[in-house]
């Protein structure tokens, strides 16, 4: 159905009194979705390309070509894989995706906030609030944010081996590192909503371990701006209840593969379930590679792509 010129003027000026209130006043409709049969686009992680691997940390505008050669729409930034944070750097980066005719789709960012220590939080926030800008001035939409974690596990590989769980610091309980979380996440939404760059919490350990715990926090903030990043591998139980818990309110999906078996462990993941879950969320958007087998990058990653084109036709 369309509309004629002087329809859309008339409609346009009968929102522009409104639009101030509009701009300081977004409501959760602002990310709301609606069912689509078009396909999701396809992104892949910059971090498929190292997996923290001495010999394969390529540089990110090394990713951008290989992405773009083996057929993505989009590359997601992995920051601690950043050689620079220059300007110039940036913006290089952005003109090698628009070139190559790539979108960039994500910033993967780590921080955390479940620390009794003020100035550690601070730390991790000021940390948040330089990485929306670098995704804004990227031109990024979204970033990965996570809760963190309590520490008392130092070891990630022993982290893993454990599946995730680790003590509560002595003498502290899990409600107050929820309203540390809250509290500084809290803090980085006005530059959030300034830059355009919604923050997407990601099941990623600590706090953010299970479902529950993301939309705890996610729902108590109510934020448009504080949603929710769902990445396929990480949970290791009760997998396909927890992510479509968080369906509703993702905006962004990272989806593992394990060619080769997985660098900590490998999950059998049914990806035609998982798209069907997201169809009925309403969700549109990116669906983001993170390779995270054993198996070279070079045949794995087309192999990931494959498998995730057929599934999210």
């Amino acid at each position: 159905m369309t509309l004629d010129r002087r329809t859309f003027l008339k409609s346009s000026l009968a929102t522009t009194a409104g639009a101030s209130a509009t701009l300081t006043s977004i409501d959760a409709n602002a990310v709301s979705k609606k069912p689509s049969t078009s396909s999701n686009p396809i992104a892949v992680s910059t971090y498929s390309y190292w997996r923290y691997r001495k010999d394969t940390k390529l540089p990110i505008e090394d990713c951008i070509d290989l992405a773009a050669e083996a057929g993505f729409d989009a590359v997601e930034i992995l920051h601690v894989q950043m050689t620079r944070e220059d300007n110039a750097y940036l913006q290089m980066l952005k003109q090698r995706a628009f070139v190559n005719g790539l979108d960039l789709c994500g910033f993967s960012t780590h921080q955390g906030f479940v620390s009794p220590d003020p100035d550690y939080r601070k730390r991790n926030i000021d940390h948040t609030l330089k990485c929306i800008e670098l995704a804004y001035k990227l031109g990024i939409p979204t970033i990965r944010v996570n809760t963190g974690r309590w520490g008392t596990i130092k070891s990630f590989d022993d982290l893993m081996k454990a599946k995730g769980i680790e003590p509560r610091l002595e003498g502290y309980t899990d409600e107050e590192g929820f309203k540390w979380v809250i509290d500084s996440l809290e803090k980085c939404l006005p530059k959030a909503e300034e830059c355009g760059v919604t923050l997407g919490l990601e099941n990623h350990w600590g706090l953010g371990r299970t479902a529950e715990g993301v939309l705890k926090i996610v729902d108590a903030i109510d934020s448009p701006w504080l949603q929710v990043t769902a990445d396929t591998g990480n949970f290791f139980e009760r997998q396909y209840e927890q992510f479509e818990m968080m369906a509703p309110r993702t905006v962004y999906v990272q989806a593992k593969t394990y060619f080769g078996g997985g660098t900590w462990y490998t999950l059998d993941i049914d990806y035609d379930r998982v798209a069907g879950i997201l169809k009925n969320a309403g969700y549109q958007g990116y669906i983001s590679l993170e390779f995270e087998g054993q198996e070279s990058h070079k045949t794995a990653i087309p192999k990931s792509l494959k498998l995730l084109r057929k599934a999210f036709a």
